[in-house]
């Protein structure tokens, strides 16, 4: 090196560690090179330009470019001066990146990778969004989100061991929040309206109305009796709905699909009468009975005792859902809203089956008498003892 550099690289006191600007003046593979202050030339090696791995600088920086780095290395023989970009990003990332985290800001980021479980962005420093909170319902294909950009929060951050956890998940939840808080400002109590079913549960459906999902209790899908919510609707279905209960408190909204369409019992009741025999449809087997339809949405029960003429232990013997039957009305109760059914009655005729067993009021089976023998006789004469011997036979 130069007498002048020596000198140059004296006067301007540059220490390893410190921060310096300088204008990016090439690009190749092995790095980038920067004009710094004072006519010293820097370098970057590739693997010092980004928190994320690069096998192409030109994805990183451009020519013409004005950039900080770190001084990593000074050769005062050649003069050259080797710099981290990773690192100078990386001081200057967790300071800011800290104080989003305070403030729970939202920020914009570009995805650079997809990896096993998540995302991968470059802010300085290497951040990452876990698969669970890059949305607010699971996203089976993380492809889609390369390259775009997408806004986060930090939501956790640990700079001694260089950990970077993001959340677009959360920007979303307190978006939707905001929204609900709207929507419940606008539904009214016993207000029907259209929405989309979103998912199902063991318990309900939850329905999309203006944006919000509003949960269907599974006694208020239908006015029939339901084993899943599935039997009754399918994701994506428009459904309409009847607003129950609006509590902005806790931003949940109460739905119900069978009120927002006419009770059953009210509209198709007053066709039965106590004492009409009439067609229905099996729909349940329980263990005290059968609910059986007599028209969509209207049942009627069938207590165990009203099945058979004969006595069953368990309704299934009779019967099974999907069968027709005949049933006689046996009352009508418009404050409970229930109808008393009766197939036994409908047919007045026993139905054929083996005679049961007598049983006597101690539950023991009576054996069948035995059957009377023929009385004596002699032989060849077909009279009887007491044809020829009268009295003498003859018991007191």
């Amino acid at each position: 090196m130069s007498e002048d550099l020596q000198e140059m690289l004296t006067d301007s006191n540059l220490q390893i560690g410190d921060l310096i600007k300088g204008e990016v003046v090439a690009v190749d593979s092995e790095g980038v090179t920067v004009n710094l202050p004072h006519g010293f030339e820097g370098h970057i090696p590739t693997k010092e330009l980004s928190a994320l791995p690069t096998d192409d600088p030109s994805e990183v920086v451009h020519v013409g470019e004005t950039l900080i780095a770190v001084v990593k290395q000074i050769d005062r023989e050649s003069g050259l001066v080797t710099l981290s970009k990773r690192q100078a990003d990386s001081r200057e990332a967790w300071d800011e990146l800290q104080a989003k985290f305070d403030r729970g800001e939202v920020f914009e980021v570009t995805v650079r990778d997809v990896v096993k479980g998540g995302l991968v962005t470059d802010v300085g420093v290497r951040g990452f969004i876990p698969a669970s909170l890059v949305d607010l319902r699971f996203v089976g294909d993380l492809q889609d989100f390369k390259g775009k950009q997408i806004q986060v929060k930090v939501v956790e951050l640990d700079a001694a061991h260089n950990k970077l956890i993001l959340s677009r998940k959360a920007v979303l939840e307190a978006e939707q929040q905001e929204k609900a808080v709207e929507v419940m400002q606008e539904l009214t109590e016993g207000q029907v309206l259209e929405g989309t079913v979103q998912r199902l549960t063991t318990f309900g459906a939850f329905v999309d109305v203006h944006g919000v999902d509003g949960l269907v209790h599974i006694s208020e899908l239908s006015w029939s009796h339901a084993e899943h919510p599935s039997d009754v609707v399918k994701e994506g279905e428009v459904v309409r709905v009847k607003v129950l209960k609006v509590d902005p408190e806790k931003g949940k909204i109460s739905l119900s699909i069978k009120q927002a369409e006419p009770d059953p019992f009210e509209r198709y009741a007053s066709l039965f009468h106590e004492g009409d025999v009439v067609e229905g449809t099996v729909k349940r087997v329980v263990d005290f009975g059968v609910f059986v339809e007599l028209q969509p949405g209207l049942e009627g029960l069938v207590h165990i005792s009203q099945i058979a003429h004969h006595r069953i232990g368990h309704p299934s013997e009779a019967v099974a859902p999907g069968d027709v039957v005949q049933v006689k009305i046996l009352g009508v109760d418009p404050d409970r809203k229930r109808i008393s059914l009766s197939i036994r009655e409908a047919d007045p005729k026993p139905i054929s089956s083996p005679a049961p067993t007598r049983r006597e009021s101690h539950g023991r089976t009576n054996p069948a008498p035995a059957p009377s023998k023929p009385a004596e006789t002699t032989q060849g004469t077909g009279a009887t003892l007491g044809d020829l011997f009268g009295d003498l036979f003859k018991r007191d």
